[in-house]
């Protein structure tokens, strides 16, 4: 068998492949709900779960396509999608749309995206590539090289000023150096460096609004119907909902628009005030049975560019999770990250799913090599 005909039937496999039941069936339960809760998130209008429904409908077309593909193959782009991500974020600075005081959106035309979300994808690549290209010569200065890729993109998102997206994406990049075998040495370093950094962060790396939010996650009260509105409404939701919460379309906080950003980042607290304490546990297995599945998958890969990158996505979609979740409870400073899979908005649903899609790629590269 010569290497092309080797080849050709390396890619029939996959794309005979059935993708990755535990992944597909905990999404697909997930989008299901989201369109009932946005519905009345959206105070019982289409508009949104139109789009959505159309939004996810195309994630998982791409979803089934981008699972088909080996690994390997789909490494070739990772230099060029990280390029084009950061060429879109240098438009971002000089011809981005303005939205609440924050400069992160592109219009082209038919639509308008927010590059920083394929930086999502894009980053995890770069730096797993980077890796596997230089796997058997591993210096230090490799990782310092990787540190420089993740910071240049962290960078030009942080003077959007988008502070939440930014933390989350290079925490993104270090998960991929972390997965690659960075020594404790060095991570014990990088930790006492930042904390010892604090300070000067504090003062001079953090606008006015972003201190003002973590004061308030101390004592919201401090201004009730300004910086603190966010979550005091959003805790006050949950906390309504109680054990089996108040029923769908049944939220009287949700109905009658006290919870800020229903659709999109405070979706949660709409999902605890009408299902309670039992529909949280329920939506926090879903989000921990793909948190597990991902990490048995990074855990089984038989390369280093598959284990580092379904590591690397894995967690990044458990921060997201944690992020969202932990802003709404009031148990850390609101930030602007969506609920993944249920959260309205197209680019952060496609970005998402392209994760998840790449995750089941390498599943799948692991049955074949059965």
């Amino acid at each position: 068998m010569n290497h092309d005909t080797f080849l050709l039937k390396r890619l029939w496999q996959h794309l005979s492949a059935p993708i990755d039941v535990w992944l597909f069936y905990t999404m697909l339960v997930i989008y299901v709900m989201s369109l009932f809760l946005l519905y009345s998130a959206d105070g019982h209008d289409f508009g949104q779960l139109e789009q959505k429904t159309i939004h996810t409908i195309l994630g998982f077309v791409i979803l089934w396509f981008v699972a088909q593909m080996p690994p390997q193959i789909l490494s070739n782009f990772a230099l060029p999608v990280y390029l084009l991500g950061m060429a879109l974020l240098l438009c971002v600075e000089f011809f981005g749309i303005t939205v609440n005081g924050s400069t992160r959106w592109l219009n082209l035309g038919l639509i308008r995206i927010q590059p920083s979300e394929i930086m999502k994808i894009a980053l995890p690549m770069m730096i797993a590539w980077y890796f596997q290209k230089y796997e058997l010569s591993l210096r230090w200065y490799h990782y310092l090289c990787a540190f420089i890729l993740i910071v240049i993109p962290v960078a030009l998102i942080l003077k959007q000023p988008d502070l939440g997206t930014a933390t989350l994406i290079m925490a993104s990049g270090i998960f991929v150096v972390f997965f690659a075998g960075l020594p404790w040495k060095a991570i014990f370093t990088a930790t006492v460096g930042f904390i010892a950094a604090t300070p000067i962060i504090w003062l001079y790396g953090m606008h006015d609004y972003q201190r003002t939010r973590v004061l308030m996650l101390i004592d919201p009260t401090q201004d009730r119907l300004g910086s603190g509105y966010h979550i005091l409404q959003s805790m006050t939701a949950i906390g309504s909902g109680g054990f089996w919460g108040k029923g769908w379309l049944g939220g009287s906080q949700t109905h009658l628009d006290y919870i800020p950003e229903a659709t999109t980042d405070f979706i949660f607290a709409v999902f605890g005030e009408e299902f309670g304490l039992i529909g949280n546990l329920l939506l926090l297995a879903a989000y921990f049975l793909i948190l597990a599945r991902g990490l048995y998958i990074s855990y089984r890969a038989p390369t280093l560019y598959s284990r580092t990158l379904a590591g690397a996505f894995t967690m990044t979609f458990f921060c997201y999770t944690f992020v969202n979740m932990g802003m709404v409870s009031g148990i850390l400073p609101v930030v602007g990250v969506p609920l993944p899979l249920v959260s309205y908005g197209g680019t952060a649903t496609l970005s998402v799913m392209v994760m998840l899609a790449m995750i089941m790629g390498i599943s799948n590269q692991q049955r074949i090599k059965k």
